[in-house]
């Protein structure tokens, strides 16, 4: 089982009185990165390809000191971290060869049961699917979070500035190697983001939707993110 996990961006909106990447940040006790990993060990990922950029080197220090066992290592570099995260999963490309593939953001925290059943969807030939979150949501959350409209389990429509949406991306996908054809297009029309690619393959019918249920997720865009995850996971731990 092989995975992409996206580490290359500067978190420009995660103010903490540094300039060090947030994925070296912890969350309670453990760098961001480094749980982002473990969840992806735990859901049966075996090999890696952590995409870096920003603060290249402390990144990759980080990982090679303290990856979890068991897990594959390679690095991607993204010269062009300053721009959209698409360019960061093409960056990728070389490293991958795998029939299917998931991609994570390093900023995410996640159950690895869900990324266990993303894994296990089932899927024709060519077709990747997103775990993406059906309950409702604070319009500021709405604000800020890439919006998917489905019809049936297949996305028709997904970006942040969707009007009608019945559910937010989480940032968890498995994918078919036909995606790094979707970005290529994607960026062709001037546009690299990875929603770019996944509209993409929306197009065609390709894109499939699975949800998280009542599972706990974050993004961690800021400070006030974290600390809500903090609060959110500490809960869990509790009630478990």
């Amino acid at each position: 089982m092989n995975a992409v996990v996206l580490a290359a961006g500067n978190g420009d909106r995660f103010r903490n009185g540094t300039r060090n990447s947030k994925l070296l940040h912890p969350l309670l006790g453990q760098p961001l990165l480094l749980r982002t990993l473990d969840s992806a060990r735990e859901a049966g990922i075996t090999a890696v390809t952590v995409v870096v950029g920003y603060q290249a080197d402390r990144v990759r220090a980080l990982v090679e000191d303290s990856a979890p066992r068991g897990v594959t290592i390679a690095f991607a570099h993204n010269p062009d971290w300053r721009l959209e995260n698409g360019l960061s999963v093409l960056a990728a490309r070389p490293l991958i060869d795998a029939p299917r593939f998931a991609v994570l953001m390093g900023d995410h925290v996640f159950e690895p049961a869900v990324l266990q059943r993303l894994l296990r969807f089932p899927m024709n030939d060519n077709e990747s699917v997103l775990a993406v979150d059906a309950r409702p949501v604070a319009p500021a959350v709405a604000a800020e979070a890439t919006k998917v409209r489905r019809h049936g389990s297949h996305i028709v429509a997904i970006g942040k500035d969707l009007d009608e949406y019945d559910a937010v991306d989480t940032g968890m996908f498995v994918c078919s190697p036909v995606l790094f054809d979707a970005l290529d297009r994607a960026r062709a029309n001037g546009d690299t983001t990875l929603s770019g690619g996944i509209r993409e393959l929306a197009a065609l019918g390709l894109m499939r939707a699975a949800e998280v249920g009542d599972a706990t997720w974050c993004d961690i865009d800021t400070v006030s993110d974290l600390e809500a995850a903090e609060t959110a996971l500490g809960a869990t731990r509790e009630t478990a």
